[in-house]
């Protein structure tokens, strides 16, 4: 504990004084009761009877351990508190292929992905990083983990659905966002050699990957859900979509798609994470609702003035209202 003013500590000298002063009183009242014994109006103090009931200084007890609290409170204590709260790196990774286009979740599967992503968003405590990730035939990080609101629901604003899809890119996209650089795969030609360097361990991370399951190019995704599980993130793949598909017309071509639920519980199986389905976009805010994060303990200053200051009164009070059972009066 720290003392935001320690120079008020100054008035703990009443202290003595209040003590003495009370020693004083009880001299005088002995005094009194000596002498009136002496006039035979009371039982002398060697009478059982009369002798002093101990429980008169429980009173005066109470008004001193008030006063220290009450002195100590003018300090303005400050208490370091544990609290528990949620913290991590969640990455929304968004499927941004054609087929998120798709109308069989309203508005579109994109469109309802983005809406409960923005309420997502805004119920994450502050000290929750988000990023975002899109991924259609590559995977693009759109914004990395920040704790600035205003720039992931930008990010996530900005999202348009067009090419194939890259399941593995997505991962990829992800656990770079998540390590702060781009990671490679030995099967990665166009960007050149594989790297070498582990990626690392990222406890309390997670990516929700938002995707209707249709894997149509890129790099495996088993293999990268194996290196995510290796650096300690969890994947909750959302699979948007119906199992009894749709049809897009894009072009003047009829392209049929459906939900492809088995890749997306393999990926969360290989990560320890839950796959969960959204046939509309109620059910998708519900599972957003249920992803969960790492819950940790941090230390947090508390100015505890107020319960101090409470404290010393209720034991004022008590003091007070012993006083007025006992003897009529409070002091």
């Amino acid at each position: 504990m720290t003392l935001t003013w320690p120079w008020a500590l100054v008035g703990l000298l009443a202290v003595p004084a209040f003590v003495i002063a009370y020693r004083r009183l009880l001299g005088r009242q002995l005094a009194r009761r000596d002498a009136l014994a002496a006039q035979g109006l009371v039982l002398t103090r060697s009478t059982p009877s009369s002798r002093p009931d101990r429980w008169r200084h429980v009173s005066p007890v109470l008004f001193l351990a008030a006063l220290h609290l009450m002195i100590l409170a003018l300090t303005r204590p400050v208490a370091s508190i544990t609290e528990p709260s949620r913290e991590g790196t969640v990455v929304l990774a968004f499927d941004v292929s054609t087929s998120m286009a798709a109308t069989d979740v309203k508005p579109t599967r994109l469109g309802a992905a983005q809406a409960a992503a923005r309420a997502f968003v805004e119920k994450q405590p502050a000290a929750v990083r988000v990023a975002v990730v899109a991924f259609g035939g590559t995977g693009v990080v759109s914004q990395r983990p920040t704790t600035d609101r205003a720039s992931v629901l930008a990010a996530i604003a900005r999202l348009r659905p067009q090419g194939d899809t890259s399941l593995g890119d997505g991962i990829l996209g992800g656990l770079s966002a998540i390590a702060g650089r781009p990671i490679r795969t030995g099967g990665d030609a166009e960007a050149g050699p594989s790297d070498e360097t582990p990626i690392g361990y990222y406890g309390g991370t997670a990516i929700v990957l938002l995707t209707d399951g249709e894997n149509t190019s890129g790099p495996d995704p088993a293999e990268l859900s194996d290196l995510a599980s290796a650096a300690g993130v969890r994947i909750d793949p959302i699979g948007l979509g119906s199992a009894g598909g749709t049809v897009l017309q894009i072009k003047g071509f009829s392209i049929a798609t459906a939900l492809d639920e088995s890749t997306l519980k393999a990926i969360a199986k290989t990560t320890n994470g839950t796959y969960r389905s959204a046939a509309d976009a109620a059910s998708l805010a519900q599972v957003y609702d249920s992803i969960e994060l790492m819950w940790t303990t941090r230390t947090v200053p508390h100015e505890v003035t107020s319960l101090l200051a409470g404290a010393g009164l209720l034991l004022l009070l008590a003091g007070a209202a012993l006083s007025v059972l006992r003897q009529g009066r409070v002091i």
